[in-house]
């Protein structure tokens, strides 16, 4: 029998949080004219671990329901990048060093390990991110990946969004360059320092939501012996 490691990447959608307000309502306790249990909740298609479609910021075109799932499911190549420091920018000297053996695999998975450093239920998990540069942007569109996952908020702008404030378009680096090329973001991850190896197959599958612009996604990445990066052998 194969032996495959499931690892899963997704931060937990839980309420409160100060970023990502999720109001979740559970029903009274069980009776016999209530019988279930049931959760409800409300939250954005951007919150917690979630994929986003081009349609997040190109109108007319794809949506995440219209996203093919090859896009976002398949061989990654995982890009080590955990010697990061708080606000550090990673640039396209940073991107090319990490990705020296890419073997050009649909999905790079950037992994700093970020919430090893920071506790992501935080202010400063935000605050003091690593963050991509534009030429850093460029250095990863070069590939022509399907997907780019970030295990960091990628963009120098998330953190303002703290404050209010939301820049044009074009400082939000990662959207306006991948996403303007058809390069679908799986962003918020966990847990990428379990990953030891370069390559994995990787899992992000988003709620089908029609003509929605993003959708939250369980990320998992499969790991072990009797697997490669290429999907599980026979």
């Amino acid at each position: 029998l194969m032996s495959i490691s499931i690892i899963d990447l997704s931060i937990p959608v839980t309420a409160p949080h100060f970023r990502l307000p999720t109001p979740l309502d559970v029903s009274p306790p069980y009776s016999d004219a209530a019988p279930f249990q049931v959760t409800r909740l409300s939250l954005s298609c951007h919150s917690f671990t979630h994929v986003d479609a081009q349609r997040h910021m190109l109108p007319d075109s794809p949506t995440i329901d219209t996203t093919p799932p090859a896009d976002v499911a398949g061989p990654a190549f995982v890009a080590n990048l955990r010697d990061v420091t708080p606000n550090e920018k990673i640039d396209a000297a940073r991107i090319d060093a990490a990705l020296a053996g890419y073997s050009g695999e649909p999905i790079i998975l950037l992994s700093t390990a970020w919430d090893t450093q920071r506790d992501w239920t935080t202010a400063e998990y935000w605050r003091d991110a690593p963050f991509i540069t534009r030429d850093g942007a460029e250095a990863l569109a070069r590939r022509t990946p399907t997907a780019v996952a970030f295990d960091f908020p990628q963009d120098y702008t998330i953190r303002l969004s703290l404050e209010g404030i939301v820049p044009p378009i074009n400082e939000h680096v990662t959207h306006d360059v991948l996403l303007r090329r058809g390069v679908t973001l799986i962003e918020y991850l966990i847990g990428t320092a379990a990953l030891a190896v370069h390559r994995t197959f990787l899992c992000a599958l988003p709620l089908k939501i029609e003509g929605a612009d993003g959708a939250p996604a369980r990320v998992v990445a499969f790991t072990g012996d009797g697997f490669s990066g290429k999907g599980p052998s026979a």
